[in-house]
């Protein structure tokens, strides 16, 4: 992910920027029933939305939620959860990571299940129907979002208001040259869609970052934040640039936010440092430019008395496991 790909998106959308789809396990599920899927696939985050109902969501810990027609569920794994027609009904399928599927005894269902062109179920006529997306959402900046999602969340389809679903079901079956990319840019703005309508209600008790958004000063040092990290913001060229004190900006944004201006900073430019090391081969004297540092020592010192580790170590878990 990089810094400059930030410009002009709100906080939530510089989050999501670092786990854009990208190439996302997205099918449409077709069940009828009894139906039953054992989902252990330890992916960080997925996005059920359903065309037709009913279903039942089953954590292995929690409530299990009824979905209905229009009704978004986000899971954030990794640990298990069920989904199926009934809650009486036992597990037929078990999905497994890398999207393997087997019987519960091991026997492969890969072919069996197959319906055409990212299809998948037991009827190609099946009285649910499912949009499933997947993202494998393994980055340090895309941490900071879903440390603020529970296990399990559900937007009922009366509580929001959006083509996304319908444009996704259209477009998931094509076979047209790009498809995948399309696909991947409307998965991205559906999942926008619903964290932001859930964020936005009162179940969700968003963290301080997300509620701070839509105050006029704070809202607008963050976007500022996370559109340039590699300036050398101070509190007091925040505060000029928001109208305010530095005083005033300083209380505002730490009361709001949960932290002062520039530890915010500090962890936001540490959390794409930590990204753009695992996810690129730049040098480090590159990223530290890149996030607001002025040289590799600079960043090398921030990064070691904040995470413990050096950003050559940090780095090096990666480039053995590709060796």
């Amino acid at each position: 992910m990089r810094a400059s790909r930030l410009s002009g998106i709100d906080c939530l959308a510089s989050l999501l920027d670092g786990p854009r789809a990208r190439g996302a396990f997205l099918l449409r599920a077709l069940m009828d029933p009894p139906w039953s899927l054992r989902i252990e696939d330890q992916a960080p985050l997925t996005l059920v939305a359903m065309m037709r109902g009913p279903a039942w969501v089953v954590p292995d810990s929690g409530d299990p939620r009824s979905l209905h027609d229009g009704d978004v569920a986000i899971m954030r794994g990794p640990d298990p959860y069920t989904m199926a027609d009934q809650l009486s009904t036992p597990p037929q399928v078990v999905i497994h990571p890398g999207q393997r599927c087997t019987t519960p005894a091991g026997e492969d269902l890969s072919e069996a299940m197959q319906l055409g062109i990212r299809t998948w179920g037991n009827s190609a006529y099946g009285a649910t129907m499912m949009l499933v997306g997947t993202y494998q959402m393994r980055g340090e900046v895309s941490q900071r979002l879903l440390a603020a999602l529970p296990a399990l969340l559900v937007l009922p389809a009366n509580s929001w208001d959006s083509p996304l679903m319908a444009v996704l079901s259209d477009e998931i079956a094509k076979d047209q040259p790009g498809q995948e990319v399309v696909l991947d840019r409307l998965l991205d703005l559906l999942l926008i869609a619903v964290l932001r309508a859930w964020l936005s209600g009162a179940e969700a008790n968003a963290p301080g970052w997300y509620r701070a958004q839509s105050d006029s000063v704070v809202g607008r040092a963050l976007r500022m934040l996370h559109e340039r990290p590699e300036h050398p913001w101070t509190v007091g060229a925040l505060a000029s640039a928001t109208g305010v004190s530095r005083a005033a900006l300083a209380r505002r944004f730490t009361e709001l936010v949960g932290e002062p201006p520039m530890t915010y900073l500090t962890s936001w430019r540490l959390a794409l440092a930590a990204d753009l090391l695992r996810d690129s081969d730049a040098t480090i004297g590159a990223i530290a430019r890149q996030v607001g540092y002025g040289s590799p020592f600079a960043l090398s010192t921030a990064f070691k008395r904040v995470r413990g580790i050096s950003p050559q170590q940090h780095r090096k878990p990666v480039r053995d496991e590709v060796h």
